[in-house]
């Protein structure tokens, strides 16, 4: 195996991604790339790769909840309400559960 090869093949397989956005963010990205001094690929990666983890946290929260929801594990709307309206008077009723 060639060392061009080799090389390449250790180094992770990238493709680039266009994408248009508003100048204001493309200028605050310049911002912060120069203030980091880092590439503006590097701040763009960080930051949807920090997105598409809390996308995949919410989606997992959701499948939980939702699977909870099919258990019959909930807690019934009136007596959330009652709860909530009980909240800063004289008799708080307990956390309904």
């Amino acid at each position: 195996m060639s060392i061009d090869r080799e090389v390449a093949m250790t180094k992770a397989a990238t493709r680039v991604l266009t994408a248009h956005v508003p100048v204001s963010l493309a200028e605050q990205v310049d911002r912060l790339a120069d203030r980091l001094e880092r590439p503006r690929g590097w701040i763009l990666k960080q930051a949807l790769t920090a997105w598409i983890a809390q996308e995949e946290e919410r989606d997992r929260l959701t499948r939980e909840a939702l699977a909870d929801v099919d258990a019959g594990h909930v807690i019934d709307h009136q007596a959330v309400q009652a709860w909530a309206d009980s909240l800063g008077t004289d008799e708080t009723l307990p956390v309904p559960r």
